[in-house]
């Protein structure tokens, strides 16, 4: 566990070759990994005070499997809303409805809320504005106005969340109890 920057400095030498766009000659491939893993050697040896002193993933044999499941999830959301926005934008009416949607969550751990806003601020026509602590939800910008579509996904998103960081689901509460004991007349 001490030497777990030299784990991140090799992870970051691969991101680095992946956005290098290392050639797959033999010599490109090399010198593109020596150079990221050298600046991320570098790098994670630098912030190794700042690692948590335990990872917030819970590495089962079906972790793996679920942590497949969220980014083909993602994936799939990503290439439906990139499609989706450019439908809307090259519409001559460009029907939007853009509106702020309030998303309770049943993820607790800030790690998966965490990782859930940030899903949906990188999904085209999405935007994560807030998190709020009391009502544990988080304020979401979108321009379709589909709330029902959005809370979807972020459900499936948070099935997958409970099983990769190892939290148990919690019930969300009712829409009354949510919106502070008002009733929508």
């Amino acid at each position: 566990m001490r030497r777990r920057w030299m784990l991140q400095g090799v992870a970051l030498a691969v991101l680095w070759m992946l956005v290098r766009g290392a050639t797959l000659t033999v010599s490109g491939f090399v010198t593109e990994f020596v150079l990221g893993l050298g600046v991320g050697l570098v790098i994670s040896y630098s912030l190794r005070r700042f690692y948590a002193p335990r990872s917030p993933l819970v590495w089962r044999p079906r972790t793996l499997r679920y942590v497949l499941g969220y980014v083909w999830t993602f994936v799939k959301q990503l290439v439906v809303s990139n499609l989706d926005v450019a439908r809307l934008t090259l519409s001559p009416s460009m029907p939007i409805e853009p509106t702020v949607v309030e998303v309770p969550l049943r993820v607790r751990s800030d790690v998966a809320i965490t990782t859930i806003a940030n899903s949906i601020t990188l999904t085209p026509g999405t935007l994560t504005i807030d998190y709020d602590e009391k009502d544990h939800s988080l304020s979401v910008h979108s321009i379709d106005g589909d709330r029902e579509s959005l809370v979807e996904s972020v459900r499936t998103w948070e099935d997958y969340a409970f099983v990769i960081f190892g939290e148990t689901p919690t019930p969300i509460p009712s829409r009354n109890e949510w919106a502070g004991g008002q009733d929508d007349d």
